[in-house]
């Protein structure tokens, strides 16, 4: 159910919300508007084009998609899955600047990150953030990098920094259990290292390439150096591909198709997909040959003409 907000004078210069475009701003502050008393909602791109996009049909879920990807890059809100699998999102600086009188329950679990909520492991490498744990091996290739970011998410509240109230730190990330600060090396885990990897694609071995080198081959391939937030995009996406365990080869045609036909980094997952079933030839007809009379008619019909 929506609710009336309030939206502060200094959002409009926040920095946040300057590296967001104009409609994921505008998607920021609808989502102010749906999300329950303590900032949740359903990671549901259809359902938030239809709530806050009804009337503008040329920005459906595809687009929403879109917005959700910067604003989550952007730290404007953080992204992750609940243990009963369905996927939610967290505006991160809902509870400092949203001031709630008898905030009711919510339905929502609370995010992992930003209010101490716990997630089930194989749930970590969804959306291929360092925040999401397990995906360590495959970190994706952002601009700015993840180390700034995870400084920025640490001491500014992203899309309202000039507000009067301080921003506190943020808790700090969820540490992978299977690396300690203090005993042996024993190297990154994707999902499970007895778990056949999920996809059908991977090799038997682990593929060992990052997403960062992916996208720097796709550059290198690019006539003229594509924009960071394209790369910044791409990366997120081929990170999230490398952790469901689809091979490389099949990521890199992927970006090759995509970088000849000049396509939008979201329809990556389209493409590779393609690549990795490949649409049948139509096998109606094979062997069928078109009707033509006869060269003798009598030899054909034995006299039956």
């Amino acid at each position: 159910m929506a609710r009336i907000r309030t939206i502060k004078p200094e959002a409009f210069i926040s920095e946040s919300l300057a590296r967001v475009g104009i409609a994921a701003e505008r998607t920021f502050f609808g989502l102010l508007t749906q999300a329950d008393d303590h900032g949740r909602f359903r990671d549901q791109a259809a359902v938030i084009a239809g709530a806050l996009w009804s009337l503008r049909p040329e920005h459906g879920p595809l687009e929403v998609e879109d917005d959700l990807n910067q604003l989550d890059t952007a730290g404007l809100i953080c992204r992750y899955e609940g243990d009963d699998g369905k996927r939610y999102l967290h505006i991160v600086t809902f509870s400092k600047h949203q001031k709630v009188n008898r905030p009711s329950g919510s339905r929502n679990p609370a995010c992992p990150r930003h209010e101490g909520g716990r997630v089930p492991e194989a749930s970590l490498p969804t959306h291929g953030v360092l925040h999401e744990g397990a995906a360590q091996a495959h970190a994706p290739f952002t601009e700015p990098s993840a180390t700034w970011r995870e400084h920025t998410l640490s001491h500014v509240s992203p899309g309202q920094e000039g507000f009067s109230d301080p921003s506190g730190s943020m808790p700090g990330g969820v540490q992978d259990p299977a690396v300690s600060p203090h005993g042996p090396d024993l190297g990154p885990r994707i999902v499970d290292l007895g778990s056949t990897p999920l996809g059908g694609a991977s090799a038997s071995t682990p593929d060992t390439v990052s997403p960062s080198e992916l996208v720097a081959e796709y550059v290198a391939a690019c006539t003229n150096r594509p924009p960071a937030d394209v790369l910044g995009r791409l990366g997120k996406t081929v990170g999230k591909l490398l952790a469901e365990g689809i091979g490389s080869d099949h990521i890199r045609t992927g970006l090759t198709r995509l970088r000849e036909r000049a396509l939008h980094p979201s329809v990556l997952p389209s493409l590779v997909n393609e690549v990795m079933n490949p649409p049948r030839t139509a096998v109606l007809g094979r062997g069928h040959r078109p009707y033509a009379n006869p060269v003798n008619p009598e030899a054909a019909y034995g006299g039956a003409l």
